[in-house]
């Protein structure tokens, strides 16, 4: 029984007896053999498996920001004071809903200038009336004019005169025509420039009224009521529609082959750690910055945005195509003496060491490049027992 147990450990590296261990000495030494047995079987292996996982990954960090498409800052069309604000930080508006009024000297301006092109459009359309009635009549007289030559009753030049009497009528109608489609482009004009100061285009209203851009939320207010703003070019507020976000991240130069635009891609989120979102690339930048060698991509998420914040910590996985590989418990992969590697169960009872190269690494799992064959056994529990041992 003993030359048996001497047999075992030199397979694992061990030396457990002496080396005049084959001679009889008393009971007590045998106690050794019975320690190592005992840790022997704490080591548990396994077969390894081929599962479908990426050869290479890269994980890269980012953060939520809003579309740049579905943001609007709402800024006063002109200068007045503030007389109403309507919204709150984090409320949620409709497109088209009142945000803001206030009152400026321009609404008069503007109110002036529609009265006084209303005015010329009604001067234009009864010079317009004057001259097609004074076309009717030329050409009734151009008519008569004709009836009475044929029966002799007056001369040629007197049916000439008729005529040319009804060709200056028709040209005065197309000149007041051509006036009233003038008058008529100067009212739209007005009538547009009153919509864009949120005015009623009728000019019944005699205050600004601005409107909400988009369906979304107020992310930002810096407008009180009372104010006078001179500054249109500042912003009041903004409009944000927080169903439509996006992940930007800075991907390594070396990793852009495994990130195409329309490509799946899948988003952790550190608030959400038990979560993985689907986002989809729209863009990559054309260009990569010189300091971090990494271009800028945005994914938009397609589910699941509603739960998210600007500026939330995410990272962006991104590999390449799956493919079958020796798929071993990360339990099974340790360091020695700074070598990544694993034991495989030569034979029962007998374990080499293996160096490997591993490939991506999971919550539980790594995929072996290198070094490792599929059914192939390796040590799943016990491996530092062994690595000291």
């Amino acid at each position: 029984m003993m030359s048996k147990r001497c047999a075992l450990w030199p397979t694992i590296g061990l030396c457990l007896v002496a080396p005049g261990c084959q001679k009889q000495t008393p009971a007590p030494p045998a106690a050794a053999p019975d320690k190592a047995a005992e840790w022997l079987r704490e080591v548990r292996v396994e077969p390894v498996a081929l599962s479908p996982v990426p050869r290479d990954e890269v994980v890269a960090p980012g953060k939520v920001e809003l579309d740049p498409n579905r943001v609007a800052r709402v800024m006063l069309p002109l200068p007045g004071r503030i007389t109403d604000v309507r919204v709150r930080v984090g409320d949620a508006v409709r497109a088209g809903q009142p945000l803001v009024t206030l009152e400026s000297p321009d609404v008069a301006e503007a109110v002036g200038a529609l009265r006084q092109a209303e005015a010329a459009l009604v001067q234009s359309r009864a010079g317009l009336a004057q001259a097609e009635a004074a076309l009717a009549k030329a050409e009734q007289d151009a008519e008569r004019a004709k009836d009475l030559y044929e029966h002799r009753a007056i001369a040629k030049k007197e049916v000439l005169a008729a005529d040319n009497v009804a060709v200056q009528a028709r040209a005065a109608v197309e000149q007041a025509q051509a006036v009233v489609a003038q008058a008529e482009a100067g009212r739209e004009q007005v009538r547009r420039r009153l919509e864009t100061l949120g005015l009623d285009p009728a000019g019944r209203e005699q205050r600004v009224t601005v409107r909400a851009p988009l369906n979304g939320k107020v992310m930002e207010l810096a407008v009180v009521p009372g104010e006078y703003r001179t500054d249109t070019s500042v912003s009041l507020m903004t409009v944000a529609d927080l169903s439509r976000l996006v992940v930007t991240a800075n991907v390594p130069e070396a990793s852009l082959y495994l990130v195409q635009v329309g490509e799946r891609v899948d988003v952790e989120l550190t608030a959400f750690p038990d979560q993985r979102f689907v986002g989809r690339v729209v863009r990559i930048a054309d260009a990569i910055d010189p300091q971090t060698r990494a271009a800028r991509v945005i994914v938009e998420l397609t589910a699941g945005a509603q739960r998210l914040r600007p500026d939330m910590f995410a990272r962006l996985r991104l590999s390449d195509e799956p493919t079958p590989l020796p798929v071993v418990p990360r339990a099974a992969v340790v360091e020695r003496e700074g070598v990544t590697g694993v034991f495989v169960e030569r034979e029962p009872g007998k374990f080499d060491w293996r160096p490997v190269r591993v490939g991506v690494v999971t919550a539980d799992r790594v995929a072996i490049l290198d070094g490792l064959a599929a059914n192939e056994r390796v040590v799943v529990g016990g491996t530092m027992l062994l690595y000291r041992n």
